[in-house]
C-alpha cells in the first residue's frame, strides 16, 4: 500500500508538456497526419460503399478495419491536440477510464480485424472452390460483430482493474492519453500485480494473434509456391502484400510499446507516437495505393464527379 492516499478525482496528463518549445510544430505535424488519416480511411470507406466491385468479404473487412481505425484515433488525438496548445490538461478518473476502455477496445478490435483479414486470405488463396461458400455475407457479418465483442470484453476487464481502487497523488499521468501503464502507476493498491496482469493480457492477445496470423501466412506460402506459373503467384501474393505489409507495422511498433522491459528508460510519450499516430496513417496509404481495384474505384468515382461538374 502507498503512503500519500489522497482520493484524486482528476488527473493531470503531462504529455508533451515537457517539450515547451516544440509544442506548436508538434500540433501541425500531428494535425496534418490525422487530416489525411481521417480522409484517407473515409475514402476506404466511401469507395467500398459505392463502388458494387468492391462489395467482397476483403474490402468488407477492410472497410470494417477503417472504421475501427477511425473510431480508434478520435479516442485520443483530438484530445491529444487540443492539450499541445491548452494549460489546463486535467482530465476527470471516469473520464480517464472511459479513454482507456475505448482505447484497448478499439486497438483490440483493429488487431482482430487484421487477424481476421488474414484468415478471410488463407481461405481464398488456399481453398478458392470453397471460398465463396465459407465466407458468406452472413459470416463476415459475425466475425467483425465477434472482434468487437472480444475487443471490449477484454478492455473492460483490464480497465476494471485499473479503476478498481483509488488513486495516490500525486496524479501526473505521464503521457499523452490514459495508456495503462501510466495510470496504474497511480493506484493506491499493489500497482505492480495490476500492472504485470494487464500487460500479460495485452501480450498474451497481441502475440496469439500474431502467431495466428504467421500460421496462415505458412499455409499461403505453402499453397503459393505450389502454382506453376509465375503470373500466379505474382497475383497471388499481390493480394496479401498490402494486409501483410501493415500487420508487420502495426504488431512491430505495438510489440515496442507493450514488450518494452521497465529498466530499459526511454519516454513512454514518445514511444507511443509511431503506434497511435504513425501506424494510424500509413494503414489506409498502403491499403489504397497498393490496390488496384480501390485505385480503378476511386478513379471511377473522380470521372463521375467531374461529368456532374460539366
Amino acid at each position: 500500500m502507498k503512503i500519500n492516499q489522497t482520493i484524486l478525482k482528476e488527473f493531470i496528463l503531462v504529455g508533451f508538456s515537457v517539450y515547451p518549445h516544440v509544442q506548436t510544430f508538434l500540433f501541425v505535424v500531428f494535425f496534418g497526419l490525422y487530416l489525411l488519416t481521417l480522409t484517407g480511411n473515409l475514402a476506404i470507406m466511401g469507395l467500398t460503399w459505392v463502388d458494387r466491385s468492391l462489395h467482397t468479404p476483403m474490402y468488407f473487412f477492410l472497410s470494417a478495419l477503417s472504421f475501427s481505425e477511425t473510431c480508434y484515433t478520435l479516442t485520443i488525438i483530438p484530445r491529444m491536440l487540443t492539450d499541445l496548445l491548452a494549460k489546463n490538461r486535467s482530465i476527470s478518473v471516469i473520464g480517464c477510464s472511459l479513454q482507456m476502455c475505448f482505447f484497448l477496445g478499439l486497438g483490440g478490435t483493429h488487431t482482430i480485424i487484421l487477424t481476421v483479414m488474414g484468415y478471410d486470405r488463407f481461405l481464398a488463396i488456399c481453398n478458392p472452390l470453397r471460398y465463396p461458400l465459407l465466407m458468406t455475407n452472413m459470416v463476415c457479418g459475425q466475425l467483425v460483430a465477434s472482434a468487437w465483442a472480444v475487443g471490449f470484453f477484454i478492455s473492460v476487464i483490464e480497465t476494471a482493474l485499473i479503476f478498481r481502487g483509488s488513486f495516490c497523488s500525486p496524479n501526473l499521468v505521464k503521457h499523452f492519453f490514459c495508456h495503462m501503464r501510466a495510470v496504474v502507476r497511480l493506484s493506491c493498491l499493489d500497482s505492480d500485480l495490476t500492472e504485470f496482469t494487464v500487460t500479460l493480457i495485452s501480450v498474451s492477445g497481441l502475440m496469439g494473434t500474431f502467431l495466428l496470423i504467421v500460421l496462415t501466412y505458412v499455409f499461403i506460402l505453402s499453397t503459393v509456391l505450389r502454382i506453376p506459373s509465375a503470373e500466379g503467384k505474382q497475383k497471388a501474393f499481390s493480394t496479401c502484400a498490402s494486409h501483410l505489409t501493415v500487420v508487420i507495422i502495426h504488431f512491430g511498433f505495438a510489440s515496442i510499446v507493450y514488450l518494452k522491459p521497465e529498466a530499459s528508460g526511454g519516454d513512454d510519450t514518445l514511444i507511443a507516437v509511431p503506434y497511435t499516430v504513425i501506424t494510424p496513417f500509413l494503414s489506409p496509404l498502403i491499403f489504397s495505393l497498393r490496390n488496384k481495384d480501390m485505385k480503378g474505384a476511386f478513379r471511377k468515382v473522380l470521372g463521375k464527379t467531374i461529368l456532374l461538374n460539366k
